[in-house]
């Protein structure tokens, strides 16, 4: 299973490669807009892989897509949210420690 950190340094590592896609899902490489970009990308990558993944579900209940691809679009979302989810944590972390230091 893959952990949070390692998660985050494979997305860290995607967007400095400029890796192209996703599951499918095109991702535009950063254009140095700032921290707040960044995260407004992840959020967005995050919500098009899971709704990327609801519509093949969709597709393979109606008998219209392979359950190769229907596990493939799952496990790219997951990937997704455990990377947001990573993200998150070190932020509140760093937040934390921000302000444990004495003024």
């Amino acid at each position: 299973m893959i952990t949070a950190l390692a998660a985050a340094k494979a997305y860290a590592a995607q967007g400095a490669m400029s890796v192209g896609s996703i599951g499918g899902l095109s991702q535009a490489a950063p254009t140095g807009g700032g921290f707040g970009e960044l995260l407004k990308s992840a959020m967005t990558d995050t919500l098009k892989a899971t709704h990327h993944a609801e519509t093949k579900m969709a597709q393979q209940v109606a008998g219209k897509a392979e359950l190769v691809d229907v596990v493939t679009a799952i496990s790219s979302a997951e990937a997704s949210l455990e990377t947001v989810m990573a993200v998150r944590d070190q932020v509140i972390s760093a937040y934390q420690e921000i302000m444990r230091m004495p003024i």
